[in-house]
């Protein structure tokens, strides 16, 4: 009888696990968002204050540091922080003179190793040729991201 009464247990158990999974699965707020260029776009009435820009990381973005301020956001999709600054960087925009690059956390392994990151919600601010200027982590927001630039 105590054997039965286990089982029952770990069953119901596992049915109520498989139950809050698939709840949580298919939640929107839980799905990945990968940034494209359409996804990362500035809203037009932001657009017209907030002429910098947020958009995915490629290495040949990095050139523009040469003419104006560029940061890498290491960011992870499952991270709340995360989620937090990348969606004040899209309602409110980039400022003029600068470019943030939206950085895969989970997938870019040697740019976390060439930069020293250890955990998602860091930031590093770049020059041209790609040295860092300055690291940081925990912006939770784009004026205070703004305020860490050099």
């Amino acid at each position: 009888m105590q054997h039965s009464k286990t089982l029952l247990i770990i069953l119901v158990v596992l049915i109520l696990t498989a139950i809050a999974y698939g709840l949580y699965s298919s939640s929107p707020e839980n799905k990945e968002v990968i940034p494209t260029e359409k996804t990362a776009q500035i809203t037009p009435e932001v657009e017209e204050v907030a002429k910098g820009s947020y958009e995915a990381y490629a290495s040949e973005k990095i050139a523009r540091a040469s003419e104006e301020d560029v940061v890498l956001f290491f960011r992870a999709s499952w991270c709340p922080s995360c989620r937090a600054l990348d969606a004040d960087i899209k309602a409110q925009g980039v400022p003029e003179g600068l470019t943030i690059l939206d950085v895969n956390y989970d997938k870019e392994t040697a740019l976390k190793q060439k930069y020293g990151v250890t955990t998602q919600h860091t930031l590093v601010q770049v020059d041209a040729s790609g040295e860092m200027i300055k690291k940081w982590s925990g912006s939770p927001t784009i004026a205070e991201l703004v305020t860490q630039v050099q």
